[in-house]
């Protein structure tokens, strides 16, 4: 008999990098080798030779985090999507819309169908999208508009919303359908190296007017213009701060409010800024500050706060100068809202 609290689905179980240890199985990995990987998580998520176990283990147990957890609330269920809007958290979370205020408190709910993807705020409406569409609703729950997809098989992952129109990743197709804000199709969007998607980490974002997303399976992070045109790629492969490991990082993109780039990485699960142009700025969190696991984090900047979602948690964090005095973060001269000293 299977029991259902164990189940785990496909999404889930790619989320966690499931693509690579089936992709192992294939190849012919011998029970003992996988059991070590699967024991020993670094030596999968980690390019070992280049850097070994024992230099990644004493990298991650010299981290300071520059920023501490300031309080936490849960939601009734496991977190589905996640976005901030007006000084307010909403949450997609067992088959409704609520609305939290920074402190935790609940301010209103509305129902949506099952299978949300993402979720995001755009002139007054909510988006969230779904594996074959897209639905609008005004900020009281009532639905506005909805267009499908324009491709029977489309697995839609992320997307982001702004006067450029809407910017939709579709694991399936391994490209981005680009839509005007009505919901007509404009274009589809290819990578020139190709789309490389072993799992559902195809994150997307935008900050003015320029779209980036991630290449997951190609180490990358890669940058459009507002028409849909490639303008330029940064990532590679490696287990130092600063480089993407694993079978398919990054996950989520997310603007920081100084105009740089938080980007939340899986397997060993940390999140980072980058500047636009690539520059590794800093390591924000680890798996330590944000609670462990493999999955990666959700990540939002909310004036000089960061929102961060994992399972059914939702936690603030706020930066803290004592901590931050010897970090990456704390002599960076980026100005950044971000590091707004605290009381």
């Amino acid at each position: 008999m299977v029991d259902n609290n164990k189940k785990i689905t496909r999404r889930k179980f790619l989320q966690i990098g499931g693509s690579a240890l089936v992709g192992t199985l294939f190849i012919g990995v011998a029970g003992r080798k996988l059991w070590q990987m699967l024991a020993h998580p670094e030596t999968l998520f980690y390019d070992t030779a280049r850097v070994k176990a024992a230099d990644v283990a004493q990298q991650r147990a010299d981290f300071v985090s520059p920023y501490r957890r300031t309080f936490a609330f849960e939601a009734p269920a496991d977190i589905e999507a996640m976005t901030v809007a007006d000084g307010d958290i909403l949450l997609v979370a067992a088959n409704q819309v609520y609305v939290y205020g920074m402190g935790g408190a609940l301010k209103d709910s509305f129902p949506v169908p099952s299978d949300v993807r993402d979720i995001t705020v755009y002139d007054s409406h909510i988006y969230l999208l779904f594996p074959t569409r897209v639905e609008v609703y005004d900020m009281n729950g009532n639905m506005h508009h909805t267009w499908e997809a324009c491709s029977d098989n489309s697995d839609y992952c992320a997307f982001t919303v702004f006067e450029g129109g809407v910017f939709v990743t579709d694991a399936q197709n391994k490209n981005i359908c680009k839509y005007h804000l009505d919901g007509t199709l404009d274009r589809f969007i290819d990578s020139p190296a190709g789309f490389v998607v072993p799992s559902y980490s195809f994150g997307i974002t935008h900050v003015g007017n320029a779209v980036f997303c991630s290449n997951p399976g190609r180490h990358a992070v890669e940058q459009y213009s507002v028409a849909g045109d490639f303008v330029a790629s940064f990532g590679k492969s490696g287990a130092a701060w600063g480089e993407f490991s694993g079978c398919c990082n990054p996950v989520h993109l997310t603007p920081a409010p100084g105009g740089e780039l938080l980007i939340s990485e899986k397997g060993i699960p940390r999140v980072s800024c980058y500047s636009i142009d690539g520059s590794f700025r800093s390591v924000l969190l680890d798996d330590k500050a944000l609670g462990g696991g493999h999955v990666a984090y959700d990540v939002r900047a909310a004036g000089d706060k960061l929102i961060v979602c994992g399972g059914h948690k939702v936690s603030v964090f706020e930066y803290n100068p004592q901590k931050a005095a010897n970090t990456l973060c704390g002599t960076c001269d980026v100005e950044c809202p971000l590091k707004v000293l605290q009381g």
